[in-house]
């Protein structure tokens, strides 16, 4: 459902998968080959939501803004299952794992990964290319080996998932 609000209508990039039961309301802005899947809410009403090309808004995220800060995505972030981010910056390529919040004004940088679970606190830094993790979320290490692979690799992944439900997925029942 695409909601127009208060004569903000959300702006959809080329070959973007929106899932049918996602919703996006009001000053939202989403690049070229983005994917937005079952159950996200993207609630722009009080400032604005820009989400950047090939990132992955995965089922059951929630993306909020608030009259202080602005919620940007940048390129290539995953938001896994569950997600809920208000206000705050992820930086290109950065990955933020099941059920992670990220409140107002934190901002997380590139390459960085959020583990499943995990606070990031009101105007806490991630630094780039580090991963995070509980509540509240403290930075642990550096990415690298396997994770890092995986964080570079799932905005490809989840390219390839959402081409398969553009042209193949057929609702049978509603």
């Amino acid at each position: 459902m695409i909601i127009e609000l208060n004569g903000k209508r959300p702006i959809i990039g080329k070959d973007v998968y929106v899932a049918p039961n996602a919703v996006i309301a009001g000053d939202v802005t989403i690049g070229e080959k983005a994917s937005i899947w079952f159950g996200a809410v993207i609630r722009g009403d009080e400032g604005k939501i820009v989400i950047g090309p090939r990132t992955s808004v995965q089922d059951n995220v929630v993306i909020h803004v608030n009259a202080g800060s602005n919620t940007i995505v940048e390129a290539d972030v995953t938001l896994a299952h569950g997600v809920v981010i208000e206000g705050c910056h992820l930086e290109m390529g950065s990955f933020i794992g099941m059920n992670a919040t990220v409140l107002s004004g934190a901002h997380i940088g590139r390459h960085a990964f959020v583990a499943a679970g995990s606070v990031v606190l009101e105007n806490q830094e991630i630094p780039a290319n580090h991963m995070a993790a509980g509540v509240p979320s403290k930075v642990i290490k550096p990415v690298s080996g396997a994770l890092k692979d995986r964080v570079a690799q799932a905005p490809t992944d989840y390219l390839e998932m959402s081409r398969l439900y553009s042209s193949g997925a057929k609702i049978i029942s509603a």
